[in-house]
């Protein structure tokens, strides 16, 4: 009897689009060259994960009762906050990052942390030996008997293991390493990391384990795979970071048991990674006195309020259009408060190149810092710099106003902390909140008023 004969079909490797015909161009995200030909599998596709092995029945809302989820703190506070307040059990955590970042060394010195409470460690690894693993331990100084370490790829042996282990905390490093037998495709495909993500979950909220998975990043910066492995997960940290820089920030973008955008910041040292407690004294400790074109802004990340420099170069073109470039912020913001800077305060900047940088590698995309950066353009372009206690929040509209922030009193309290006197805020934030001892708030209500505050002819 002849087999029967297996359809074909091919698989956008961005998006995960399918179609019956290859396409050069994937009509789902545009991808050029992406579509793959693919084995659709002889046998029944695989049901989807339940949360309990009990069948679910609909119940109404007023009948539920609500448990705190349990949660389990490392020895890391930076890393607990950023999570909501410590490792939720049964929760799903995906860590992205550029290569050579730290994902591997913040995951193993929490391993061996979570060891110290009793609790069973698993950490499996994809891309490296259990020598090299061992090795990688030794130089973190990472022990304990109840971490174990486990080198494979087959998610069909991986979860032989964690059945035999019985862990509570299991580590994936990394998701694009892990292949199901029973797909097709090749290890890191959209097919591969979709069905290992979703077998992973069910293992994760079945077995009341908590799971972190690595994910790799792309060019652009996002996680390689489908977009719907940020979906599935709870919680989604990205480890950001200069590499030349010895500093990292854990963001997160994605909490279902905590607050979003909370970052946790680091310094990579010979021992492992070892928390910032005090980020705004690291960030400021090498700015000048007297230089021009340098202001400091008070930036919420999160729930926490972070001081950071903001350095402005400005200087007359050597060619027909004048450059823009901007390091830690955006492109476009730059280019924005400029265009206000000239139409609504006169100064010439359409012959002169811009250069705009956040110090310390930290990356600003809030509103509060327009004012900080329409200051330093200004103080870069006249040759004038602002007092070393100044400092400025304030959004900037296009007609030059200046609009009010938010936790505008936490802000201020962070910068009277640092020895700032002077704080430019908007005038419509001003009101009945305590102003710290020694510290004089100016209220300005446009760009030009704050210009004339701050840069006195």
């Amino acid at each position: 009897m002849a087999k029967a004969k297996r359809s074909v079909k091919f698989m956008c490797q961005e998006c995960g689009y399918e179609s019956p015909k290859w396409m050069g161009k994937c009509p789902n995200c545009g991808a050029w060259n992406q579509m793959v030909e693919m084995l659709e599998p002889t046998k029944k596709g695989r049901s989807s994960f339940t949360h309990t092995d009990e069948a679910a029945a609909a119940v109404p809302i007023t009948k539920i009762t609500s448990d705190n989820e349990p949660r389990f703190l490392t020895q890391m506070p930076e890393l607990n906050r950023v999570l909501g307040g410590g490792v939720v059990q049964g929760s799903m955590v995906l860590v992205g990052g550029d290569p050579g970042i730290g994902k591997s060394t913040l995951l193993l010195q929490v391993s061996a942390q979570l060891t110290t409470t009793g609790k069973r460690v698993l950490y499996i690894s994809g891309e490296e030996s259990v020598k090299q693993t061992k090795l990688r331990a030794e130089r973190l100084l990472v022990t304990g008997d109840n971490l174990y370490v486990y080198a494979e790829t087959n998610l069909e042996a991986i979860q032989q293991t964690i059945q035999h282990v019985k862990p509570d905390f299991v580590i994936i490093d990394s998701i694009q390493t892990v292949y199901h037998p029973d797909v097709t495709s090749a290890a890191g495909s959209v097919s591969q990391v979709r069905e290992c993500t979703a077998e992973l979950m069910r293992i994760a909220k079945g077995g009341n384990i908590a799971v972190f998975i690595v994910g790799h990043v792309t060019k652009e910066g996002a996680i390689a795979g489908p977009r719907m492995l940020e979906h599935m997960v709870d919680t989604v940290l990205y480890f950001e970071g200069e590499r030349h820089h010895a500093y990292r920030i854990l963001r997160a973008v994605k909490n279902r048991f905590g607050s979003t955008n909370e970052i946790g910041i680091f310094e990579m040292r010979d021992i492992g990674l070892v928390e910032v407690a005090n980020p705004s004294e690291v960030f400021l400790e090498e700015r000048l006195d007297g230089a021009s074109g340098s202001t400091v802004v008070v930036s919420m990340e999160g729930t926490r309020p972070i001081l950071v420099e903001i350095q402005a170069l400005i200087s007359p073109t050597m060619f027909g259009n004048a450059k823009r470039m901007a390091t830690g912020m955006d492109h476009n913001k730059v280019s924005l408060i400029m265009a206000v800077l000239e139409k609504r305060v006169g100064l010439l900047l359409q012959n002169q190149d811009a250069y705009l940088k956040a110090a310390g590698g930290v990356k600003l995309d809030e509103p509060a810092i327009d004012l900080a950066v329409a200051v330093s353009i200004a103080s870069s372009y006249n040759d004038k710099p602002t007092k070393s206690t100044d400092c400025f929040i304030g959004e900037i509209g296009l007609t030059g106003e200046i609009r009010r922030v938010s936790r505008i009193e936490q802000r201020v309290q962070e910068a009277a902390k640092l020895g700032f006197k002077r704080i430019f805020i908007p005038a419509n934030n001003q009101g009945e909140w305590k102003i710290p001892k020694d510290v004089s708030i100016i209220g300005v209500t446009t760009l030009g008023d704050a210009l004339s505050k701050a840069l006195p002819k």
